[in-house]
């Protein structure tokens, strides 16, 4: 059986986990490995509804992301997580769970993701009309040694793909293409 492991991309809303995310799949999906993204979206829409955005409730979707990738990667499929998971304390309380635990800091400053904005969630908290927003007026409290931080300002997509791959082979969960 091929050994599984988790990426964990966090950081802000329109930091480019999901865009990071979906290239990174591309890449490992064309050298024949079994790959699954849990995006944090789509987990909020269908494994965590009813969930509200107060700091409980954000860890407790955290960990439900956690549990599923460790289910997983624990049976040999490369879990690629795209989540803002602004606490550290869920963090790495799912990192104690996951054997290979590879987190990924898509770091960018947040006036460059208000202007990415494309849902105009952004804007929407500025004016108060959404409560809890990371970096607006809730914390993100950002990762202190993650494994690999991709610059999304000033990185093209496959830079931070190349990063990713490049720590990957150099821990030995990758073989080199």
């Amino acid at each position: 059986m091929k050994k599984g492991f988790t990426i964990w991309l966090t950081g802000y809303s329109g930091s480019g986990k999901t865009t990071i995310a979906s290239a990174l799949n591309k890449e490992l999906v064309n050298r024949n490995i079994s790959c699954e993204i849990l995006d944090g979206d789509v987990i909020r829409q269908y494994l965590s509804r009813g969930l509200t955005f107060s700091k409980e409730d954000r860890c407790e979707n955290i960990m439900r992301i956690g549990f599923v990738a460790e289910l997983l990667s624990r049976h040999g499929v490369v879990v690629i997580v795209s989540a803002i998971s602004p606490y550290r304390s869920a963090r790495e309380a799912v990192r104690n769970r996951i054997a290979d635990f590879i987190e990924v800091y898509a770091k960018c400053p947040i006036n460059v993701c208000e202007e990415r904005d494309v849902k105009g969630l952004y804007k929407k908290a500025r004016a108060g009309l959404v409560n809890n927003f990371t970096g607006i007026s809730d914390p993100y409290e950002e990762p202190l040694n993650p494994e690999v931080v991709c610059e999304t300002d000033t990185q093209l997509i496959n830079e931070s793909v190349e990063s990713i791959l490049g720590y990957l082979v150099k821990t030995g969960l990758l073989s080199v293409k």
